[in-house]
């Protein structure tokens, strides 16, 4: 079942996103729906704030009154989660919830996902998505860290440098 659990952003009153988290996780606990609502996030940032010359590091809501959820939605789930004190519903047209896609999660950051990386600088590489799809390249530099790779593709006769993803090459067999 938890094969089929997408995200979803329920929307909840400001200042609410960590009660409402927690009931759920309590409701998920106590009717063990652990297969049903397999994931809760609150997207947040550590910023760093300077008052009165004191550096200070804070934990900051992304989106304020909004909570994510990763489950299988069947009517039981929906009840449950609508019914939680703080939430006001699911972002989507009317009160039918719409499920992030996954070029969405992969933006947020919601999901972490362990790349490994198979080929170095110098190595041939294909680019698997994209506009550059299909091309062949050379690997110029990697950054891990950042999550880039620049490729020199050929393009029109000249090499060509393109800042892409790690995701988006794949080593040339």
């Amino acid at each position: 079942m938890s094969d089929n659990a997408k995200w979803y952003v329920i929307h909840t009153y400001s200042g609410y996103e960590n009660k409402v988290a927690a009931n759920l996780e309590k409701i998920v606990e106590n009717r063990k729906l652990h297969d049903m609502i397999t994931d809760i996030k609150i997207p947040t940032e550590t910023v760093v704030e300077i008052k009165d010359n004191v550096k200070k590091e804070v934990e900051r809501k992304i989106f304020p009154g909004y909570v994510l959820v990763k489950m299988v939605m069947t009517d039981d789930t929906w009840y449950i989660v609508r019914n939680i004190r703080g939430v006001t519903g699911f972002v989507g047209p009317g009160s039918k919830p719409v499920p992030l896609s996954d070029s969405e999660v992969r933006q947020l950051g919601v999901e972490k996902k362990e790349l490994v990386i198979n080929y170095g600088v110098g190595d041939n590489v294909r680019i698997v998505d994209g506009p550059l799809e299909g091309f062949i390249g050379v690997v110029e530099e990697l950054a891990p860290d950042k999550n880039r790779v620049r490729v020199i593709v050929s393009m029109f006769g000249r090499g060509t440098p393109v800042e892409l993803e790690l995701a988006q090459v794949a080593l040339l067999s």
